[in-house]
């Protein structure tokens, strides 16, 4: 064999041994595949935790005081104390502009229609 024959078989060799190692199961190419998966799925895992702990803050708030079982009377249920007074505010339509003027120290008609008004 010449030594261009044998640097043939050589390189021929090196080729097969380097095909599983970017194609096989357990490739290069297989591994970024999973750890893109991974990341993506640790995103999920991330927004789903900060979702269970809101909704566990809510049900502490709601066994432990009465103010949160108010607050979702009012905004899911519409309901309103004894002697308040109900003020909704309904935002323009597109395209048309109120002209009113800015009062320094003055809340704003947004600030002020999150709250009812007691009498």
């Amino acid at each position: 064999m010449t030594p261009r024959h044998v640097s043939l078989v050589l390189l021929t060799l090196l080729l097969l041994l380097q095909y599983p190692l970017w194609f096989g199961k357990g490739g290069v190419l297989r591994v970024h595949e999973l750890q893109d998966q991974v990341d993506e799925q640790r995103k999920v895992n991330d927004s789903l935790r900060l979702r269970n702990r809101q909704l566990e803050g809510d049900v502490r708030s709601l066994k432990e005081g009465v103010e949160a079982i108010e607050e979702r009377a009012r905004y899911d249920f519409g309901m309103i104390r004894e002697g308040e007074v109900f003020i909704q505010l309904i935002d323009p339509q597109p395209g048309v502009t109120t002209s009113q003027p800015k009062i320094p120290g003055k809340k704003s008609a947004a600030q002020a229609a999150s709250k009812p008004v007691a009498d």
